[in-house]
């Protein structure tokens, strides 16, 4: 004779769609394969794991293209199959793209950059802690309940820290990984905070209950529930370095091995914005009056910001370039939070977040081929300054060319077409969303940012300062470029095609 409590295990057992979450957990496998395979590999060996993870990551980006031909979710709740925690919609699959794929390229940017600095930088750690953060990052866009999206959260987060101070005996990497760690810790204990507020109210964690019953808290819960979008949104808005909590930006990227201040550059931002959209759009709509304005604030004080700090290193001698694309990355989240504060005012609000989408695409693309051009300079010039790049097209023609393509794309002008479209798109957003005070000062700061990005492209066709410095470009670095470079210049000859494939059919 059967116990009660058999039927209700039998009913607790669910089937998981491992197709669905094949991305993530190929990524996340292909992490576990390097790290036992570091134990038994002789030194001379280790480059195998390098591209073991190209592997990897390559393959969790092409298992994209089954999910494809429809929705599918995962892990959802017994006796409503429309309640899930995992799900590979469009707009999943889309980030999952960016994050997978921005990967792929720090991967290869790293394996020239570990053979370079093999003392400095223990190989198996380094590929497992970017596996495992690129997983963690692939699985945060599908995510569909709040414990989902913080755990993946942490999981991107955490091997980024270790990945910023895994140079030995570097007092600079190590500083800045410790402003990062303590920078992402404040800002999961906020959001920590305002989901324990945000569950208070509602009794769940699902982004689409929540939706439905936070329009229902009683009158003495309201200002607990109003609390706890506030809180969330803090948290969100360190994630995505907006100002005032950008501090850690410029000089965790200096620190940084160079590929990783470029993984932080595109899917730390991806991370971040992708959370952002599904708190705030998915599971928030009915307060948008609230992170509404919020969040226009935060776009137009971080763009401003970003510009003008961007705009100062002129004054220094000797000026970065990494800081440089810090301080650029600084403003550019500042145009991707445009779109999703247009979506508290628009009466179509899948418009501005496929507006988002389809800007993150384009810098992401962009912003990793002028970091991959920024190694190919730093193997001759340690500093890295953005002198050193005078007369770079006299070296190295082709490099020289793509880097003020990817410049010109970063600063909205032509042959940058696809960089001139996706603004359009993010101002237009804002236009149709009745924001014109923002879009004056998105207009404002594109003009700003004119003029370092145009002075750092004239510099690569200056002449040289004695013997222009040949640079050898290895295989790795040269796909990384050709890839960045092939991508931008397709987009910028069919620009309509981004926001076709942005369409994000999240709502």
């Amino acid at each position: 004779m059967s116990s009660p409590a058999q039927p209700l295990a039998a009913s607790l057992v669910q089937s998981v769609d491992w197709l669905a979450i094949a991305p993530p957990t190929i990524t996340a496998v292909a992490g576990l394969v390097v790290l036992v395979a570091d134990l038994f590999l002789p030194e001379h060996r280790k480059a195998l794991l390098g591209w073991t993870s190209v592997a990897g990551l390559a393959a969790a980006t092409a298992m994209l293209l089954p999910l494809l031909d429809g929705d599918r979710s995962t892990f959802c709740l017994t006796g409503d199959t429309a309640v899930c925690s995992y799900t590979a919609d469009r707009f999943s699959l889309v980030i999952q793209f960016l994050v997978l794929g921005g990967a792929l390229l720090s991967a290869l940017l790293s394996v020239t950059a570990l053979k370079d600095a093999r003392k400095e930088l223990p190989e198996g750690e380094y590929w497992f802690l970017l596996l495992s953060s690129a997983a963690g990052a692939a699985l945060l866009p599908a995510s569909r309940d709040l414990a989902t999206l913080i755990v993946a959260l942490e999981v991107a987060s955490l091997p980024a820290f270790a990945l910023v101070g895994l140079r030995y005996g570097d007092r600079k990497s190590s500083e800045a990984a410790l402003k990062f760690f303590l920078s992402s810790v404040t800002a999961t204990a906020v959001s920590l905070m305002g989901i324990s507020f945000l569950y208070a109210t509602t009794g769940t964690l699902y982004l689409t209950q929540v939706a439905h019953r936070i329009q229902d808290v009683d009158g003495q819960f309201h200002t607990l529930a109003q609390t706890g979008v506030v809180l969330t949104l803090v948290g969100f808005a360190f994630k995505t370095a907006a100002v005032p909590f950008h501090f850690w930006v410029p000089d965790t990227y200096v620190g940084a091995p160079l590929p990783i201040a470029a993984y932080l550059s595109v899917i730390g931002k991806a991370v971040g914005f992708s959370g952002l959209i599904l708190v705030t759009v998915v599971a928030l709509p009915s307060y948008a009056d609230v992170w509404g304005p919020a969040l226009a604030a935060l776009a137009a004080l971080t763009m401003t910001v970003g510009n003008v700090g961007a705009l100062r290193q002129q004054a220094t001698r000797a000026y970065s370039a990494v800081r440089l694309l810090a301080w650029s990355s600084v403003g550019q989240a500042g145009y991707l939070l445009v779109p999703i504060a247009a979506a508290a005012y628009s009466g179509d609000a899948e418009k501005s977040i496929g507006s988002t989408v389809a800007y993150a695409l384009m810098y992401g693309a962009v912003n990793l081929g002028a970091f991959a051009v920024a190694a190919l300079v730093g193997r001759t010039k340690s500093l890295n300054r953005v002198a050193d790049y005078r007369g770079l097209y006299a070296s190295s023609p082709l490099s020289a060319l793509l880097l003020a393509f990817f410049l010109l794309c970063l600063a909205g002008l032509p042959p940058g077409i696809i960089g001139l479209f996706a603004k359009v798109t993010v101002f237009s957003a804002a236009v149709d969303a009745g924001l014109g005070w923002l879009a004056v000062i998105m207009a404002v700061n594109v003009v700003i940012a004119l003029f370092y990005y145009l002075q750092w492209t004239a510099l690569l066709f200056r002449a040289p300062e004695g013997e222009p410095v040949k640079h050898r470009v290895p295989g790795p670095v040269t796909a990384a470029i050709a890839l960045t470079g092939v991508l931008g210049i397709a987009l910028s000859g069919a620009p309509q095609l981004v926001l076709v494939f942005t369409d994000t059919g999240l709502f």
